[in-house]
This record gives structure tokens, sequence and C-alpha cells, in this order.
């Protein structure tokens, strides 16, 4: 799975869970809502420092927002 795609559904998870918009998320980061949108949808290949703010706006660890989804049993 691309990495790009997991660490974006984590954010939007994350961010809903927070009821949070896009836009609240940017005015945390000081960053575009458009540059949020496109790193949940997979779009943008972000660095430490982003993947750090993150978090920190979203009140979870960084690690949280790199986890793969747990896959389901088929049994």
């Amino acid at each position: 799975m691309d990495i790009r795609k997991v660490f974006g559904a984590n954010v939007r998870v994350y961010r809903l869970a927070a009821g949070l918009s896009q836009e609240a998320v940017a005015v945390r980061m000081g960053v575009d809502r458009a540059y949020v949108s496109a790193i949940e949808r997979g779009l943008q290949n972000v660095t430490l420092l982003t993947i750090w703010q993150l978090a920190e706006s979203l009140h979870v660890r960084p690690a949280d927002l790199l986890a793969e989804p747990v896959q389901k049993s088929r049994w």
C-alpha cells in the first residue's frame, strides 16, 4: 500500500474524530487548506516536519499517522 495514501487516510480519520475541518487544521499548521486536502488524498510526499506538525495539530503521536489499518481476518 502507498504510504502517502495510508498517511492521508489516517490524517482524515483523526481530523474527523477531533471534529476539525481541513481549514482548522491548516490554520493550526500555518498552511493552506488545499495542502491539507492534498495530504488527505495521498498526493503529497510530506516531510518529517509536516508529519510532526499534523500530529501536534491533531493531538496524536506521529506514529499513529503512519500506521497501516488492521486487515480483517478471513477466518
